[in-house]
């Protein structure tokens, strides 16, 4: 079993398409591409994180009929588009706004922070760990510690952990709350000839 992520997928959503530059013809085109990215990423005993905005302006109808198709083991961080056609579907557990994951893959331990929004800090950041969020539709920046997991960053289909975290460990941004200590101890350094004392992890609240 491997885990990925994914968000906005924005099923049964004709505005998406004007977002997406028009590249389906339809919206049946958009849905029907999806479906079959996810499917050729996930197995049926895959775990899929799916960080909001599942579908959007779409009936409960064709919300179960896409859901039915997903492989995987689907969990939701609920997005603003995911109203109780969304909520109700049948995931492996209750949505949740927010969510702490703990992974293990390639004999290393992952902690991940995840949330549809965006944050600029975020639980554990000062303890190694990773934000992963949608709703940007792939516009904002990769820091060394987040990155956007929906479908807009990731050519339409679910990534896995090695691969956001291969790009996080690219990114030249810093979240500001490790930029600051890094200028405070660069300040304390130079104060002190080269030489200063080791500084303390802040704490975070």
């Amino acid at each position: 079993m491997a885990v990925f992520f994914t968000a906005d997928t924005h099923f049964g959503d004709a505005h998406i398409l004007r977002q997406r530059g028009r590249l389906f013809a339809s919206l049946e085109a958009h849905d029907e591409t999806l479906v079959a990215n996810w499917n050729a990423v996930i197995g049926p005993q895959d775990e899929v994180w799916h960080v909001g905005d599942f579908a959007a302006h779409a009936g409960r109808e064709h919300c179960a009929a896409i859901f039915s198709r997903l492989n995987g083991v689907k969990r939701l961080v609920r997005g603003n588009h995911d109203s109780n056609r969304v909520l109700d579907l049948p995931w492996a557990d209750p949505p949740v706004e927010s969510a702490r994951v703990t992974l293990r893959e390639d004999g290393r331990e992952w902690r991940l922070f995840l949330a549809h929004y965006a944050h600029r800090a975020w639980p554990g950041l000062w303890r190694g760990t990773r934000h992963l969020y949608g709703h940007t539709h792939g516009t904002l920046p990769d820091t060394t510690r987040s990155c956007d997991v929906g479908v807009d960053a990731w050519a339409y289909r679910p990534v896995g952990l090695a691969a956001l975290a291969a790009r996080q460990d690219a990114a030249t941004l810093v979240p500001e709350e490790l930029a600051r200590d890094r200028a405070r101890e660069e300040a304390a350094t130079r104060d002190h000839g080269g030489s200063a004392e080791p500084a303390l992890p802040a704490t975070s609240p």
